[in-house]
């Protein structure tokens, strides 16, 4: 059970931490690989537990097909996480480096490509058509990265200090990842703070984690701002990592307040310890005119539509702006249709707190918005110019649409401008387009992927697919800074643990099998069991999540039966 703030706990929780760091110097590869390989085999002992305690948290029914976004987003990212990170420290333990074996390609820019999808049997056939892989900054060879991945498993007995992770209140499997990553990239023992949301899983987490909880290494806490403010000034704390919004950045970074202001208009921080952060933005999806069937643009808009209203709208990396081109001959057709699925989409209880303000102020600000479902916006013909949408993070299901007057290859480079230069943030960006538009761009639809500043970019995929893939990066496009946070500093997930990481790049199918192979595509993927119109996602989600649990090929047909009724 959860227990209340009292400085005493926290207090006692980092005197054991203390003691603890000393423990995890010691403890040599091949334990931190068993370490990880007993917390995968607990993960799936407790998954029904962890979704169980979401389906409270998030207000759900269990017979919604929504469910399924908690066991995808909650143990089964979990088990794909520790699964990953135990093939890292066994290459590592061999003496190799963790990419021996894998074929490291060039992206444009001249920059080296990790393919992190798809990198087994299982891959190819659960994600068909799905492909991925990390760009890491200009300047670096492949020697260089297979040399410096692992990052502080490089050297385990040189360890950090004490972490703090501010839990996230809306992905459950954001808190219990982010202590992995501080934990075995970093070397830093871990005080990981819940978010008062989550309390339900406090539980849940302590017997996923009985493990490193025994050894001293992880302590899991409570509380609300005032604990996490303890927690993180404290003298014994060396480093921070927090998921949530620039404002609380700022607050944690700067105080709050006028004082706050002024300390950072002076550059004099608050916090005296270095800090990483996941934080949000206005996230686009960039919808490339073509030729698109009515199937298209029916699948799309869903594509769409969940992209933007995934966990009910409360994703750091939700699409908030939908930039079409004005002249395109299909852009009414395809914003019918994406009314009619933000409409349809399954209803859902506004969870998460100050939703429904931040709801009242879109309108506020937009009057002409139409209201689609419940408690859904979508604000057409934004203006560019002083509009709230395009700088606010609205958390909530909240949908703006951009038009710009440029056609076919100068509409995509201009789009890419605009998503760089007017939207606040670099998390995620979408791009949606037919494979014939692809070809026919040819290299400027390269050279404008490689353009846009984001720690992720989806090409007719949705960014969420780089969050479940283990050993994608997950963060905002490097170069912010303190005073100018955006969508945050450093990154996480990064299974491989690979240094010098730019951004991640995940590509879809643009249509779902037969349609897909009609096209020319070769994926036999159906609708994706992410989309918040898959009717069998709480199904697809629980199959997907036993599977990974004990990698057992009899319960595959079982999976497909239900992934293809989706």
């Amino acid at each position: 059970m959860a227990t209340t703030f009292d400085e005493t706990t926290i207090d006692n929780a980092l005197a054991d931490l203390a003691a603890g760091e000393k423990a995890w110097a010691q403890t040599p590869l091949r334990k931190r690989r068993e370490l990880l390989d007993v917390i995968h085999l607990r993960t799936g002992r407790y998954a029904e537990d962890w979704v169980r305690a979401a389906r409270t948290i998030k207000q759900l029914d269990a017979g919604s097909p929504l469910v399924g976004e908690e066991w995808m987003s909650g143990p089964l990212a979990m088990l794909q996480a520790t699964a990953a990170l135990s093939a890292t420290l066994s290459a590592l333990e061999q003496g190799r480096s963790p990419l021996d074996g894998v074929t490291l390609t060039q992206a444009p820019g001249d920059r080296v490509a990790v393919p992190i999808l798809p990198l087994d049997i299982y891959d190819r056939l659960l994600l068909s058509g799905f492909r991925g892989e990390v760009w890491l900054r200009q300047g670096v060879d492949a020697e260089t990265a297979r040399r410096r991945a692992g990052l502080a498993q490089l050297d385990p007995t040189a360890t950090g200090g004490i972490g703090a992770v501010l839990g996230a209140g809306n992905i459950t499997s954001i808190p219990p990842l982010d202590a992995l990553y501080e934990l075995f990239a970093h070397n830093r023992v871990v005080a990981l703070k819940l978010n008062p949301i989550t309390d339900p899983l406090f539980t849940v987490f302590e017997m996923i984690f009985a493990p490193l909880l025994e050894l001293g290494v992880l302590r899991i806490l409570a509380g609300g701002a005032e604990a996490g403010g303890y927690l993180v000034r404290h003298p014994e704390v060396a480093h921070v990592h927090m998921t949530g919004s620039a404002h609380t950045h700022d607050a944690i970074v700067w105080g709050s307040g006028p004082e706050g202001a002024q300390r950072k208009q002076d550059g004099k921080p608050l916090l005296d310890k270095p800090i990483t952060s996941e934080l949000g933005g206005v996230s686009p999806t960039i919808v490339v005119p073509g030729d698109w069937s009515d199937a298209d643009l029916r699948f799309q808009a869903e594509h769409v539509a969940t992209q933007r209203l995934h966990n009910g709208g409360y994703n750091c990396v939700a699409a908030q702006a939908v930039v079409l081109s004005e002249g395109w001959r299909l852009k009414d057709k395809f914003l019918n249709e994406l009314r009619a699925a933000l409409e349809l989409a399954p209803q859902r209880a506004a969870y998460y707190p100050g939703s429904d303000g931040r709801v009242a102020d879109a309108l506020a600000a937009y009057p002409e918005a139409e209201r689609l479902g419940s408690g859904r916006v979508l604000i057409d013909q934004l203006p560019r110019a002083e509009t709230p949408l395009l700088s606010t993070e609205y958390f909530s299901p909240v949908l703006g649409v951009v038009e710009l007057p440029y056609s076919g290859g100068d509409f995509l480079a201009r789009a890419v401008d605009f998503a760089n230069s007017e939207l606040t943030g670099t998390l995620g960006a979408n791009v949606l387009a037919a494979p014939e538009t692809i070809r026919r761009l040819g290299i400027a639809f390269d050279r404008a992927i490689e353009r846009l500043r984001y720690g992720t970019v989806a090409v007719n995929a949705w960014t969420g697919l780089a969050f479940l893939a283990p050993r994608a990066s997950w963060g905002a496009f490097p170069g912010h800074t303190l005073a100018d946070v955006q969508s945050g500093i450093g990154v996480v997930h990064n299974a491989f643990l690979l240094d010098d990481v730019e951004r991640t790049v995940v590509r879809g199918p643009f249509r779902p099998v037969p349609r897909s192979l009609l096209g020319g595509e070769l994926a036999l993927s159906p609708k994706p069991p992410w989309f918040v119109t898959n009717s069998t996602a709480a199904e697809t989600g629980r199959k997907l999540t036993e599977f990974y649990a004990d990698a057992n090929p009899a319960r595959l047909p079982g999976l497909f039966l239900s992934a293809f009724r989706g």
